[in-house]
């Protein structure tokens, strides 16, 4: 009898390994954070509402806002030149790769290659009004 019960818990376990939300099979728990994704932005973006800059702007409110506009941040004249705002594509492009997006930014980070990441960065730079 005592054989039955473990084969039937190791079943239990093994029918819920791999998914994300704990097992309930619900699609309403987001796969990635955008909060935990922002925090490879951290070292050098703050997101606080009048935060000062860092090595790179302050991001607050940057959805939708124009490129290269925050005062007192000093930008590469590629991005000063770039022209455009802040919108979901914009962001998604730049994120990706900033190098490859603007030819010439100061941007030292090699981007977020994940779809899912990006998008779940900019929903959370969305929030930030």
């Amino acid at each position: 009898m005592r054989s039955y019960a473990v084969l039937a818990v190791g079943m239990l376990t093994l029918s819920a390994c791999g998914q994300k939300d704990g097992g309930s099979g619900s699609a309403d728990v987001a796969a990635v954070s955008g909060e935990t994704v922002f925090k490879r932005c951290a070292a050098c973006h703050s997101i606080e509402k009048g935060g000062a800059n860092g090595l790179g702007p302050n991001l607050h409110g940057i959805v939708g806002r124009k490129i290269a506009s925050v005062p007192g941040f000093s930008y590469s004249q590629a991005l000063a030149n770039k022209g455009g705002i802040w919108d979901e594509a914009a962001l998604d492009a730049y994120i990706e790769s900033p190098a490859r997006a603007v030819a010439g930014t100061r941007m030292a980070f090699s981007g977020v290659r994940s779809a899912e990441e990006r998008k779940a960065l900019i929903a959370y730079l969305s929030e930030l009004k």
